[in-house]
């Protein structure tokens, strides 16, 4: 595992409460909610532990024990690829407790980010060392979400030269860029949520960031000057990795997609 990146996937509870979607499958947590026959984060953690590019993998979840009992992640359990992290009630607190001891790179993703692949995971990690980020955030861009499907996202980030979505895919260097993660301390979520910019960011960058003035990159250059460290965008080609599972209607094209893939892997295998 010596050199690899070390995956952070937060599967916690928002704000301790239980999720509607959870409610509806009859299970405790949202992470556990089936799409297309498996719990949403056995689809997360099977893309990461494919990539030869992640090394051990970290699971931020109130209940570590729920791991346990999932027997798609007890091979992982039991080799120590896959290591179960109590989430605190914070979001920002969760990474921290998660990252005490971690080996760096640390990649973070979350339980409901179901069409992730191994693929998009080395476009990342490729894309981080390209731009010799401090920390990284994965956006793909408004035609790439709509060609993936047309109902994949309803909000985007317009910026001068095109649409993004964000898609739930972080990365930081090192133990300094933890420094990053204090952005996401209100919980992130900016686009439903766009007020928590100006705190995180400055209420000139929220103003730019909001309408669309100026470009993705000249955005996240001025960010890296407010916190003196490079904040970099990675463009993800494949556009279903902004997709989460967040209601029933992105369950429903998690499922649709999921369902098209399977033949592919079959046929892979």
């Amino acid at each position: 595992m010596a050199g690899r990146t070390t995956a952070l996937v937060l599967a916690g509870k928002r704000d301790g409460a239980t999720d509607p979607l959870a409610q509806g499958a009859g299970v405790t947590h949202k992470c556990l909610v089936p799409v297309v026959g498996q719990p949403m984060l056995v689809h997360v953690i099977d893309a990461l532990a494919a990539s030869d590019r992640i090394g051990q993998i970290r699971v931020a979840i109130e209940e570590p024990a729920v791991l346990e009992q999932l027997p798609q992640l007890r091979g992982l359990i039991a080799t120590g690829r896959l290591a179960p992290i109590a989430a605190q009630p914070n979001l920002v607190d969760s990474v921290l407790a998660a990252a005490d001891g971690a080996a760096f790179p640390l990649l973070i993703t979350t339980a409901d980010n179901v069409l992730l692949t191994p693929d998009s995971v080395a476009e990342m990690l490729e894309g981080c060392k390209a731009q010799g980020a401090a920390a990284a955030i994965a956006f793909t861009r408004r035609d790439f979400v709509l060609a993936a499907h047309p109902e994949g996202q309803r909000k985007f980030y317009r910026f001068a030269e095109d649409s993004y979505s964000n898609c739930n895919t972080y990365w930081l260097n090192d133990r300094q860029a933890l420094a990053a993660a204090e952005t996401f301390r209100s919980g992130g979520q900016f686009v439903k949520h766009p007020m928590r910019i100006i705190g995180a960011f400055g209420l000139l960058n929220l103003i730019r960031f909001r309408f669309g003035i100026g470009t993705l990159a000249a955005t996240f250059a001025r960010f890296s000057r407010r916190f003196r460290m490079t904040i970099a965008p990675v463009i993800l080609s494949d556009g279903a990795v902004a997709i989460d599972v967040d209601n029933e209607r992105s369950h429903g094209v998690a499922t649709q997609l999921l369902e098209r893939r399977a033949p592919m892997m079959q046929a892979a295998e």
